[in-house]
Order: structure tokens, then C-alpha cells, then sequence
């Protein structure tokens, strides 16, 4: 049940915004041109801005035929915003829009044959809410490193015409921000041609690149409504054990964590509470490493890249999450092409990226981002964290998966046809499912093909070891 939650500078009714009554002001009349070659910086003070607040409606209404409109991410998702475009282009003569992001929370309302040529999505990592017509070939998908995004939308490789985002109210020196969602939504924000952001009391106001002057926002929509929350997994042995394996064996003390969500992420964390001098630079996190800082085990202490503060580019959660991070100097919200860049998670010592896996093949391959021709989630930051911790001193790089799916082993001897291999064996250094760590760092072939193995569920283990042999990876 979502629980309402104000936070510190947030008021019962639309604020006021000073504004000057200077007519004929074009906010960002040097970046209508799709292709100029600059980003603008947000930090700063438009004078004689015209801020009012307007409808959902009349928000939107600045959509041409043609546009790419980014939308924000997570729990930020300005869903009013998505229902009013929705509407709009419903009963409009607006066509060819693409709405581009990545997890977004929420239904797309665009999913309907009444939308056909009108308005589509690309994902940039797929969501529940849009693989089905990502694989029906009613939505598309780009793969690419989340932490190159950000380069894409700056160099106009893909344009993006109009941001739609959600923010805090602003402080008293014009403030907003971007709460829950840094990761690619600044540099989105950079190059739009307009900015349409609703503003909510209930978005907590984080720091760092999140801050954004209210005068660089061009139509405003008033809204109070609880965030989305993360629904809490049932407790999973099977992931919990690989869990209790990673924290108890491959973290030490002192050392710097890319956290992420779901049952295996928050097992490591439970079983984190007797480590010291834990820091954190990751892509995003959730509630459980609010425990950690709590009970001391997180100070961030030992990192040296920002010490004493937690660096993230999103958060999804509950609302406790929610208030932990609200005006919290201990929060760094950044650029994602920061939190992401592997030569900047390099420079942390002893840092320990934990990832996800489809499928893993006998030499190490990693498959993450589709199940044989099915394109699932996308690329992520799984890369950029596996390279960073590869080049981090004493940093362990994890793929952490059950071991098996059903009546299918996810320890395989070829990926499915038609999967991705998103993960290389060379970036693979541990792989841990419930059943025990296989060290590959510097491995060859078939001395992976046997640690993988021994790691495999056990009915699998005699049909590996034939296939193993058949590729000449055993004796």
C-alpha cells in the first residue's frame, strides 16, 4: 500500500512563481534547431522567464509531428503527462512520435491500434510494461551501454525534441529537482527543445546533478501524488543463498558496492551487517542499503572517488526510501556517464559489481538482455560495472544466477539462438548460483567449462560434461 509522504519544502497548493510580465520571451529560441551542436547548462537563472502553471493538456500541446520525446525514468515517470499526450495526439493530426527511455513505471496508454503510426516507443532498456510489444514488433529497442546515452541524446545522434519529467517543488532560490531519476533524464533535459515537468510535493528533493533552476523548465503542470513503490520480494532460498555466498566470501571489509534491485541484491545487503567501512558508487539502490548506512556498516569512508557519499544515478523503492534520500547531503545523484564510467568506478579500490544473468556458456559468455530470440531487459550498466571493477585494485566482477529455470539449466554449453552474449567471457570474472562460486579471472576455456559445471544444478551436470567433451572443453 503506497503510504503519502511530504517532504521538507513542499506546500498543500501550487506554488507561485515569481516571474517577469515581459512578453515575447522564447525560452530556448537558440535550441529549437534539433542539430545545434551545444548542450545548455540548467544550473543557472533565465531572467525575464514567464513561468505559469497549466493543464496536462495544454502541457503537451507543444508536440510537433515528428518529435522524439524522452520520458523520465522509474518512479518518476510523469504518468498524467504520458495519459494527456495520449489524448491529445488521439485527437490530433500528430504523427511519427517516438517516446524514448528506459524503465519507466507504469502503462503506456499509446499500445492500441488507434495509435498506429501516431505515436510508438524505443526502448533504451525494456520494461515489463513494453516487452510484449517490443517482440510483437509494435514498439522497438536500442541496445546500448546506459552510461553512453547520455552521449547519444548530447551529440544528437538521437534528438530529443521535447523532456517530459517530474520535480520537486522548487526552494527559495528557484530549485527543483530531479529526485529519483538522474540517470540519462539531465541530458535529456540539456537538449530538448521544450521541457514539460510536473511538479509534486511528493518527489523528494536529492542532490548533486539533480538540482535544475525552474526557469530552464518551460510548461509546468501542478500535481501531488504519491510516488510508485517497490513492492518487497518474497524471500527466495535458492537467492538468498547465492547471496549469503557473495557477501560472505567475495566482499570485505572496505569495500565499494554497485547495488542494484530484486531478491539476490537485497539477500548480499542482509548479510552485509557485520562488515565495516562499506562504500557505495552505483548505478542505482534501494531500501536495503538504507540498513547498512543505519547500522553503520556503510561510511563511505575508504572510497576515493567522492568520500563519505553515497553515489547514485536512480533509486526505486518505497517511501522510506523515499524520505531517506530527501535533502540528504549524503546522496550524490549524478550524470549516469558518471556513475557509469568504468575509468571512474576504476578508481575506487576494492570494488564489487554484482549482475544479472540470463544464460552463462560453458566459456564464460554472458547473456542478459534476451532468452534465445525473445529480447528481454537491455544492456544496462552491467558492462560498464564489470570493466570498472576489472579495473579496480583488488575489485571483483559478479554474475549472480539460480542455477537453473524451470526444467532448463542456466548454465548452458551454447546461448540460445538468437541471444545476446552481453557480457564477454573476458569481463567475466566470478560466476556464483546457489550451488558456489567459479573463479574464470584468468582461467582458460576449459578450466572454466569445469568450474562452471561444478556450479551447475546437479541435474544437469552428466548432460554439460557430454557437451563439454563433444567441444573438447574436458578430457
Amino acid at each position: 500500500m503506497i503510504r503519502a509522504c511530504r517532504f521538507f519544502s513542499q506546500v498543500s497548493k501550487a506554488p507561485k512563481v515569481t516571474c517577469s510580465t515581459e512578453k515575447g520571451y522564447i525560452a530556448n529560441k537558440f535550441y529549437a534547431d534539433r542539430y545545434f551542436p551545444y548542450s545548455r547548462q540548467l544550473k543557472y537563472r533565465i531572467p525575464q522567464k514567464e513561468i505559469q502553471y497549466v493543464s496536462p493538456e495544454e502541457a503537451v500541446s507543444c508536440v510537433r509531428t515528428g518529435d522524439n520525446i524522452y520520458v523520465q525514468s522509474v518512479a518518476a515517470a510523469p504518468q498524467t503527462l504520458l495519459k494527456a499526450l495520449a489524448s491529445i495526439v488521439d485527437s490530433s493530426n500528430r504523427r511519427n512520435i517516438t517516446l524514448y527511455h528506459i524503465l519507466v513505471d507504469g502503462e503506456f496508454p499509446i499500445f492500441t491500434d488507434n495509435y498506429a503510426g501516431k505515436i510508438t516507443s524505443n526502448s533504451l532498456f525494456i520494461g515489463g510494461n513494453c516487452r510484449k510489444y517490443v517482440n510483437q514488433g509494435i514498439a522497438d529497442y536500442t541496445p546500448v551501454f546506459l552510461g553512453e546515452v547520455p552521449y547519444l541524446f548530447r551529440r544528437r545522434i538521437i534528438p530529443v525534441d521535447v523532456a517530459l519529467v517530474q520535480v520537486s517543488p522548487p526552494d527559495k532560490f528557484g530549485y527543483v529537482s530531479l529526485g529519483v531519476s538522474v540517470d540519462i533524464t539531465l541530458s535529456a533535459l540539456e537538449v530538448a527543445r521544450e521541457r514539460v515537468a510536473i511538479v509534486n510535493p511528493f518527489m523528494p528533493r536529492t542532490l548533486g546533478d539533480a538540482l535544475v533552476h525552474i526557469s530552464q523548465l518551460d510548461h509546468l503542470v501542478y500535481e501531488e501524488a504519491p510516488l510508485p513503490e517497490l513492492s518487497v520480494p518474497k524471500e527466495d532460498p535458492c537467492r538468498t543463498r547465492i547471496g549469503q555466498l557473495i557477501a560472505e566470501n567475495l566482499i570485505k571489509d572496505g569495500a565499494c558496492l554497485q547495488t542494484g534491485i530484486g531478491a539476490i541484491p537485497d539477500a548480499i545487503l542482509r548479510y552485509l551487517r557485520n562488515h565495516k567501512d562499506l562504500g557505495v558508487h552505483t548505478e542505482m539502490f534501494s531500501d536495503g542499503l538504507v540498513d547498512l548506512v543505519e547500522n553503520g556498516n556503510v561510511t563511505n569512508e575508504l572510497k576515493q572517488v567522492e568520500p563519505g557519499k553515497i553515489i547514485s544515478s536512480f533509486l526505486l523503492g518505497t517511501s522510506r526510501l523515499y524520505r531517506f534520500v530527501d535533502n540528504n547531503p549524503l546522496v550524490c545523484m549524478r550524470d549516469v556517464t558518471f556513475t557509469n564510467d568504468p575509468g571512474v568506478i576504476g578508481k575506487n579500490d576494492n570494488v564489487v559489481a554484482v549482475n544479472a544473468a540470463i544464460e552463462v556458456d560453458l566459456t564464460g559468455q554472458i547473456c542478459s538482455d534476451s532468452i534465445g530470440e525473445t529480447f528481454y531487459s537491455g544492456f544496462g550498466g552491467q558492462v560498464d560495472f564489470m570493466r570498472g571493477a576489472a579495473l579496480s585494485e583488488n575489485g571483483k566482477a559478479i554474475i549472480a544466477l539460480p542455477s537453473r529455470a524451470g526444467r532448463h539449466s542456466r548454465i548452458v554449453p551454447i546461448i540460445k539462438p538468437g541471444g545476446g552474449v552481453v557480457t564477454t567471457r573476458a569481463h567475466a570474472h566470478y560466476v556464483v548460483t546457489e550451488y558456489g562460486i567459479a573463479e574464470l579471472k584468468g582461467k582458460s576455456v576449459r578450466e572454466r567449462a569445469k568450474a562452471l559445471i561444478n556450479i551447475a544444478h546437479p541435474d544437469f551436470r552428466e548432460e554439460l560434461e557430454k557437451e563439454a567433451k563433444r567441444r573438447h572443453l574436458m578430457d
